[in-house]
């Protein structure tokens, strides 16, 4: 059955060059992209680690999988690389995942920063401008002033501590409330603005869920309570700590105190609404967080002993 967009019309198979393919959204997408859909994938990034399991051939089973011929891994920083021009031509579409988003880099290295998510990242929309191409720029609700939207990126420091069985570091108390969406219901946005042109072009969506909204210190101790259940280990006698945002963060952290994202012109161009509960996501991402990692990050935590 053909694939149709939000308003009946068919959804032709496209080109999309997606730079930051190898990060935490931009892997995601590339997974949904490859599963779900027709569309070929050049992936640009410097690393390649979380979609080598779509570039390598299955193992063990001697075949190739469904997507294959339809990703490309592209190895360049777009920093200084005459080949991501012509990356953007062949497609009919560039998606901008390439940025610094950690709000302590933002303190102690401003001109990085400011270099990769303006500097390095103005040849990309000359290209996309010069040659027609559509361009979807992901940013975070920074522009907005003290505010961001949140995921749970793998390596998150509240995940860290877990996997490691160490308290919970909480900023100044961890009184500050925040929203976060699940990376699936995330992706399933994305897919909406690729696939509807004609309904997402010339807007800016704001992508989070409204209804995950809790304190920071609230959100570790259903981490931790969460954990527990996934990995069978008992709680921690003692949950979280204390430290203080210019020990975390560095001089000169600014901070909001909530941050709750503005749905309505997602819902009414898209029809998107978010829909995994906080405890949901948790629940599944945290799943994975211990099977995957736990016991790699317990082996680098056991010393040696050297004997005679």
């Amino acid at each position: 059955m053909a694939r149709v967009d939000l308003d009946g019309n068919p959804i032709e198979p496209m080109k999309i060059c997606i730079i930051g393919a190898g990060g935490f959204i931009g892997s995601h997408l590339c997974d949904k992209l490859m599963a779900e859909t027709p569309h070929t994938v050049l992936a640009v990034d410097v690393y390649s680690d979380k979609i080598k399991h779509l570039l390598e051939p299955p193992p063990g089973q001697g075949g190739a999988h469904p997507w294959a011929g339809r990703i490309q891994f592209h190895r360049l920083n777009i920093k200084h690389d005459s080949r991501l021009e012509g990356l953007i031509k062949m497609s009919e579409l560039t998606i901008n995942l390439a940025a610094i988003c950690t709000p302590a880099d933002y303190n102690t290295r401003p001109l990085d920063t400011i270099y990769s998510n303006f500097v390095d990242a103005f040849p990309v929309v000359k290209y996309c401008s010069e040659n027609s191409k559509r361009l979807i720029h992901f940013s975070t609700c920074e522009v907005y002033g003290k505010t961001i939207g949140s995921f749970l990126p793998k390596d998150h420091p509240l995940r860290q501590n877990l996997l490691r069985r160490e308290p919970l570091k909480l900023v100044d108390g961890g009184q500050s409330q925040r929203t976060f969406v699940y990376i699936k219901d995330a992706i399933e946005a994305v897919l909406l603005m690729i696939e509807n042109p004609a309904r997402a072009n010339g807007q800016i969506f704001n992508v989070g869920n409204p209804n995950n909204e809790v304190t920071v210190k609230q959100l570790a101790e259903m981490m931790t309570e969460v954990y527990s259940k996934v990995s069978g280990e008992p709680l921690l006698k003692v949950h979280t700590i204390d430290v203080s945002s210019k020990e975390f963060y560095g001089e000169g952290y600014d901070d909001s105190d909530k941050r709750i994202l503005d749905m309505t012109i997602i819902n009414k161009q898209l029809g998107w609404s978010p829909k995994t509960l906080l405890w949901d996501l948790l629940e599944s991402t945290l799943t994975y967080q211990h099977r995957t990692y736990a016991q790699a990050i317990r082996r680098t935590m056991v010393k040696p002993i050297a004997s005679s």
